[in-house]
C-alpha cells in the first residue's frame, strides 16, 4: 500500500508537534541548576576530594556495592536497592549541573562498597527508595554534595537528619575541626531555654511565645528556636494566629 507524501508529511509534523510539547513541559523537579561542570572534578583525585571533609558520626546500617548512579541523588546498591541520598536535592536531568553532580557521585561511589545510615524516622519514600546517608570511606556523601555546591537543602520531616548542620558547617578538614552533628534533635533545644520562638512539634507549627496559642502547647510537645529560619529550616510553618 503507497502512502502519499502528504500523509507522510502530515504524520512527521505531528510527531514533531508532540515533541516540543513535551520538551516544553520536560519535567524540572525544584528548579535548582547549578553552574558546576563535570570538568571541574575530571583533575580531581577520589583521595583529594575526600581529604577536605571530617569523618561522619554517622553509623553504617547496611552496605553493599554501587551498582549503578541514576543521578546526583540517586543510587542502586547491591543488597539494598535504589538509595535516595536523604536530606539533599540536585539537579534533574537535563538541567544545568545534573552532569557534574551525576559525575561527582560516580567518582566517589560507583562500583565501590558504600554504607548507609537508613533514616528511622522514614525509611523509605513514596516510590520506595530507601532514604539514607551514603557514607564512603567514612565521609557523608550528602554533605559532600552540598558543600561542593552540587546540590540543595531538602528537608522533608520526619527525619533523623538536619541537612542544614552540612549545609552551613565548615568544608575543609583543617584537623581541628570537630566533625558535624548530622543527627537531627526532633526537640530542637531544651523547652525549658528562653527562645524567641515556640515550635509544637505535633502540628509543626512555630510561635511567638506570647501567642495564645503557643501557651496551649503541652510540655511534651513543645520545641524551642532561637531564630525563624531555624525553625523553617526544621521544616515548621509560622503560626496565622501570631505571624511570627
Amino acid at each position: 500500500m503507497r502512502i502519499s507524501k502528504k500523509k507522510i508529511f502530515t504524520v512527521l509534523a505531528v510527531l514533531l508537534f508532540i515533541g516540543l510539547i513535551g520538551a516544553s513541559f520536560a519535567y524540572t523537579g525544584t528548579g535548582f541548576t547549578t553552574s558546576k561542570t563535570a570538568a571541574d572534578y575530571q583533575s580531581q583525585t577520589t583521595d583529594s576530594i575526600l581529604n577536605k571533609y571530617n569523618n561522619t558520626p554517622c553509623s553504617a546500617e547496611a552496605s553493599g556495592v554501587c551498582s549503578k548512579v541514576s543521578d546526583g541523588d540517586t543510587i542502586h546498591v547491591e543488597g539494598v536497592g535504589k538509595v535516595r541520598l536523604v536530606g539533599v536535592n540536585t539537579p534533574e536531568k537535563g538541567v544545568a549541573g545534573a552532569d557534574a553532580a551525576k559525575y561527582f557521585v560516580e567518582k566517589l561511589c560507583l562500583n565501590k562498597k558504600v554504607s548507609l545510615d537508613i533514616d528511622n524516622s522514614k525509611h523509605s519514600d513514596k516510590y520506595g527508595r530507601t532514604l539514607a546517608v551514603v557514607i564512603v570511606d567514612g565521609k557523608n556523601l550528602n554533605e559532600m554534595l552540598l558543600k561542593e555546591g552540587l546540590a540543595e537543602v531538602m528537608y522533608i520531616p520526619p527525619s533523623e537528619f538536619n541537612p542544614n548542620s552540612w549545609s552551613y558547617g565548615t568544608t575543609a578538614n583543617t584537623g581541628n575541626n570537630q566533625a558535624t552533628d548530622t543527627h537531627t534533635d526532633n526537640t530542637a533545644s531544651d523547652s525549658g531555654s528562653s527562645s524567641t520562638y515556640v515550635g509544637n512539634s505535633n502540628s509543626h507549627k512555630f510561635h511567638k511565645p506570647n501567642c495564645r496559642t503557643a501557651q496551649k502547647i503541652s510540655e511534651n510537645n513543645k520545641v524551642s528556636f532561637n531564630t525563624r529560619e531555624e525553625a523553617i529550616s526544621q521544616g515548621y510553618e509560622p503560626c496565622k494566629v501570631c505571624g511570627p
